[in-house]
């Protein structure tokens, strides 16, 4: 059974169709990179699996229920899925620790002790232990995307979305996020990655997703989707430009 579907969702921004209806899958310990151009809808389509966009029409169904089922409740499912971003999104008041710690405790009610503990294992794993007193201003981009990665896994999550989350980041950190997410591949997670990074999807995804136009316009493995004889006319045009 699949861990997420979608079924023909839609967006439209007033009388822009920005999605145009996606059919998709994905199932446990599967990771599904998200490639296309620019305005594609990449982003707006990994938006909607949590519904920090709502589909114009469709349906999402994630772990078994529908999270436009207004009977639903989106929280807890929310709580399942994580979500890491391009901007990194921690709060800045708070040192690293404290940001890994923060949504243990408020929405898995997690002791103080707990969380801590477990923020600073999940801090080691992604190399900032020695960071753990310091605030985002204190951090550089890659650092804190580190930090927001171990911020997500805390929170135990069936499913981790990334939002073309190294494009933002000085080329040479790129590789130290990429290898965190990497490792966190090789550990089962399922992920669902809108990138650029062309290497990451050949090595590490199960399956590369090409978004083009507001659908999705080829799904194939990474070693038929970036091989030299690939067919499809749209899909060596786009890599013709970006490889």
């Amino acid at each position: 059974m699949a861990l997420l579907s979608t079924t023909a969702i839609t967006k439209t921004f007033g009388t822009l169709n920005v999605l145009k209806g996606i059919d998709f899958t994905i199932e446990p310990g599967e990771v599904v990179a998200v490639i296309g151009p620019s305005g594609g809808g990449k982003s707006t389509f990994l938006r909607c699996l949590n519904l920090l966009e709502i589909p114009s029409s469709g349906h999402v169904v994630f772990d078994g229920e529908d999270l436009l089922n207004p009977n639903v409740d989106l929280n807890r499912l929310r709580s399942r899925m994580g979500m890491v971003f391009q901007q990194f999104n921690l709060f800045h008041n708070l040192t690293a620790l404290r940001n890994v710690m923060l949504p243990q405790m408020n929405v898995l009610g997690k002791s103080k002790a707990d969380a801590e503990a477990h923020a600073m294992e999940l801090l080691e794993k992604v190399g900032m232990t020695h960071r753990a007193g310091a605030y985002p201003s204190q951090l550089s981009g890659g650092q804190k995307q580190r930090i927001a990665i171990a911020r997500a896994v805390a929170m135990n999550p069936k499913l981790m979305l990334f939002d073309e989350p190294t494009s933002a980041l000085d080329p040479e950190v790129v590789n130290d996020v990429l290898d965190v997410m990497t490792d966190l591949a090789q550990q089962g997670m399922t992920m669902i990655v809108v990138t650029h990074e062309m290497g990451f999807a050949r090595k590490v995804a199960d399956r590369v997703v090409f978004v083009d136009g507001g659908v999705i316009a080829a799904d194939m493995p990474p070693e038929k989707f970036f091989a030299d004889d690939n067919t499809h006319p749209r899909v060596r045009e786009f890599l013709n430009k970006v490889l």
